[in-house]
């Protein structure tokens, strides 16, 4: 068995907005709803909100009959649109900032600075203190597999949305290439960079196969064990049946079926 700290009370009672941020393919949105779901197992009463407006791929709308069978609210848009690639943002997401007693709000935030933005025009509304800001990173990912990377990564979140990190939560993998030797090295690398900004690794993320691994004894952190929940639109499978998602949902035109990871800012224009 695993000696890494279970991940029971990686969020306290008093914290009841839990933002989820990230790279593109940093794995956050399997990250916010994994999260989502052991937390209502654990007797917490939740919320969650997808507030991807970049990424149409791997929302976590994706999985909404899963959590709501888990007695998870899901706000997405309705009908139709709930799959649309589209930027819509709720009216009652700004209701969920301020959650009653008992509970927790969490949000699927897209990925980088540009998804981000979405957060600054709740800004006015999220008291100081009242909210939780983690950063997902994945240090087998492009821009992120250096502590320079992830601090400048943090650093272009935290101007587009006009809020803090306070977290970090480590969920270094190669989808299923992915070995404890991944993990254990993206835990190390999340470690550092806590250490250079000063905001604490809350947790570590590993798919349920490799958490009882022996190299899992060196992660000093809480441990969130994932199932595979998420999967792209062309694949087959999903925990969605037929009649939850469209027949044939398109792909956009000039868009591949694939993550597509932004240039370097110095080459964008160059």
């Amino acid at each position: 068995m695993s000696n890494a700290r279970p991940l029971n009370g990686v969020v306290d009672a008093s914290e009841r907005v839990v933002m989820v941020v990230g790279n593109y393919g940093s794995g956050k949105t399997e990250v916010a709803v994994n999260l989502a779901l052991h937390l209502a197992k654990a007797g917490r009463t939740v919320q969650i909100a997808d507030l991807d407006i970049v990424n149409p791929y791997f929302r976590s709308r994706e999985a909404r009959r899963l959590m709501e069978e888990q007695g998870i609210r899901v706000v997405v848009p309705p009908g139709d649109q709930a799959y649309a690639d589209l930027p819509i943002i709720l009216p009652e997401i700004a209701g969920m900032l301020h959650p009653p007693e008992g509970v927790l709000t969490l949000f699927d935030v897209g990925g980088d600075d540009v998804g981000a933005r979405a957060l600054a025009a709740f800004r006015p509304i999220i008291q100081e203190g009242a909210y939780q800001l983690w950063q997902v990173i994945n240090a087998r990912r492009p821009f992120t597999s250096t502590v320079e990377g992830c601090l400048q990564m943090q650093a272009s979140i935290e101007t587009s949305s006009r809020l803090q990190v306070t977290g970090l939560l480590a969920n270094s993998h190669l989808i299923e290439h992915t070995t404890p030797e991944v993990v254990v090295d993206g835990w190390r690398l999340a470690e550092q960079v806590a250490g250079r900004c000063g905001r604490p690794v809350r947790c570590v993320a590993v798919m349920e196969e490799h958490a009882d691994d022996p190299l899992m004894a060196e992660v000093q952190a809480p441990v969130l064990r994932m199932q595979r929940i998420m999967l792209p639109p062309w694949s087959q499978g999903g925990d969605a049946p037929a009649d939850d998602v469209p027949a044939a949902r398109s792909i956009p035109i000039g868009k591949p079926p694939q993550i597509q990871f932004p240039r370097p800012r110095g080459e964008r224009n160059g």
